[in-house]
């Protein structure tokens, strides 16, 4: 391996090397070539985006994003916005309804880019939504840099700490507290519930205030083509750059590399401590040995013979369908999973991307993206329990199915390696780990080892496609050139 890299490279020497093409590697690869650096890309898959890879899952025509799918952090990234990745062909798509909540009553809570309409369809909840979200929305151009970024003295400490004085709650608890209906503490709760920690945990309102904010800034797209659409257009853009891109280009060692200035890892810290580790001190091997891995998730694409028919009307109309009910409900998945059980009802999330974008599916024809939290690891098949799930809410559902995908942890894993255990987020979450990733520091992207960078999502801030984690990962490498 070492001589087919090195056989292949244009370049005997680089500035930088960074392994992985996750969106996180494809970023830190364009912020260091945009600074004009000499930059090698390596991808050990034959195809580039690690979680952005979309394929022919089910059935031939029938497209399907493997890992993420909905995208309000890409469209909100502070980074990805300086980029001019329309010209690289990525077209962002807005459904008619960024989000819908079905409920058993037939309704649906919905997540609409207006903070009025929302508000509106809560009723007595209304103005207590917009008071919560409506600071968060309009502030984001200001919070954003401060909160997609590492262990810092905040530049705006006022903003801050309102932001904080909500974020830092449990999620249950902020939506027992501001909302006195179901319909509000549902739609907050599926939120929130994107964190993957159970909902009694102490910050766990952050991340249902940043997606319902990005709702109301930048809507939840998705990319015309495909989730692979965001990789090949960061890809392109770093060719133009003059960044060198190869594929089928596994690492096995860092004496795999050509000689560079500067080696940046996508990957965690298990990835880390193989490819490196005796080159790391004994104390920071044992920190990284600590760090903790969570919940997996059960993936499942269908392809379908029509659209599915949603009880609620406002779900036919939404890119994104979040599925479990109560808030009480929810709350109780996602507690199952960290007791290591799969839950018997579990919180489902949906996308039905062919609503709005042909390329998906044949002519009449339409594909649904699914999955669930899993403990970590788990072994259990959870087709039967997401498609009830959806059956619950879509009557009918079930006669629709032409064909199925069937992702567990460890197909995932397999499919990328930073999905340890299924975890798609690269670690724990909570808030010791939110701000020590991978360990505690202000500098969390350098490593002790000289010239060898960390830039996955195990770094500040953590899961979501948004580059960041690459992006400040490289100015740490500039800084240090």
């Amino acid at each position: 391996m070492t001589a087919d890299i090195r056989d292949r490279a244009a370049r005997r020497e680089y500035d930088a090397i960074v392994v992985g093409s996750g969106p996180n590697g494809l970023a830190a690869a364009v912020a260091l070539a945009g600074a004009g650096r000499s930059v090698l890309l390596l991808e050990g898959a034959a195809t580039l985006g690690g979680g952005l890879r979309s394929e022919e899952l089910t059935l031939p025509g029938f497209l399907h994003d493997v890992c993420s799918a909905i995208h309000p952090l890409g469209a909100g990234s502070p980074f990805f916005r300086t980029l001019p990745l329309a010209a690289q062909g990525l077209e962002w798509i807005q459904p008619g309804v960024p989000l819908a909540h079905p409920l058993d009553d037939g309704t649906a809570a919905v997540l609409d880019r207006s903070i009025d309409v929302t508000a509106a369809g809560l009723a007595a909840d209304g103005p207590a939504w917009r008071g919560l979200f409506d600071p968060v929305a309009r502030g984001w151009e200001r919070l954003a840099p401060e909160i997609l970024a590492p262990l810092h003295v905040p530049a705006r400490p006022f903003a801050m700490a309102r932001f904080g004085w909500s974020a830092l709650r449990s999620a249950r608890g902020l939506a027992r507290s501001r909302f006195t209906g179901e319909r509000a503490r549902a739609l907050f709760a599926g939120l929130a519930a994107h964190s993957v920690l159970p909902l009694e945990q102490p910050g766990t309102a952050a991340i249902g205030l940043v997606l319902g904010a990005l709702a109301h800034v930048v809507g939840w797209p998705f990319p015309r083509g495909g989730s692979q659409r965001i990789a090949d257009a960061l890809a392109s853009h770093l060719r133009s750059l003059g960044g060198e891109v190869l594929a089928d280009a596994w690492v096995d060692s860092l004496g795999d590399l050509p000689p560079a200035r500067a080696v940046v890892l996508d990957v965690t810290p298990r990835q880390l401590l193989r490819l490196a580790g005796d080159r790391l001190p004994a104390g920071y091997r044992r920190r990284l040995e600590r760090y903790r891995y969570g919940p997996g998730v059960f993936k499942l694409d269908l392809a379908l013979s029509g659209p599915v028919p949603w009880r609620a009307e406002a779900c036919r109309r939404a890119g994104t369908v979040h599925l479990g009910g109560t808030l009480a409900e929810i709350a109780e998945s996602e507690a199952a999973v960290w007791r290591g059980e799969p839950p018997a009802r579990p919180y489902v999330l949906v996308a039905q991307q062919s609503l709005f974008d042909p390329s998906r599916a044949p002519a009449g024809r339409h594909t649904l993206w699914a999955y669930c939290h899993v403990p970590h690891g788990s072994v259990v098949d959870m087709t039967a329990r997401i498609e009830a799930q959806v059956e619950r809410f879509a009557p009918g559902f079930r006669d629709l199915v032409l064909a199925r995908s069937a992702l567990g942890p460890a197909a995932l894993e397999r499919r990328n390696p930073n999905c340890v255990g299924g975890d798609i987020g690269g670690g724990v979450q909570d808030l010791p780990q939110t701000f020590g990733r991978p360990v505690w520091s202000f500098a969390p992207y350098r490593t002790p080892a000289p010239g060898l960078y960390l830039c996955s999502s195990s770094t500040p801030p953590g899961g979501g496609v948004h580059g960041l984690c690459g992006f400040h990962a490289a100015r740490a490498v500039l800084r240090d050139l």
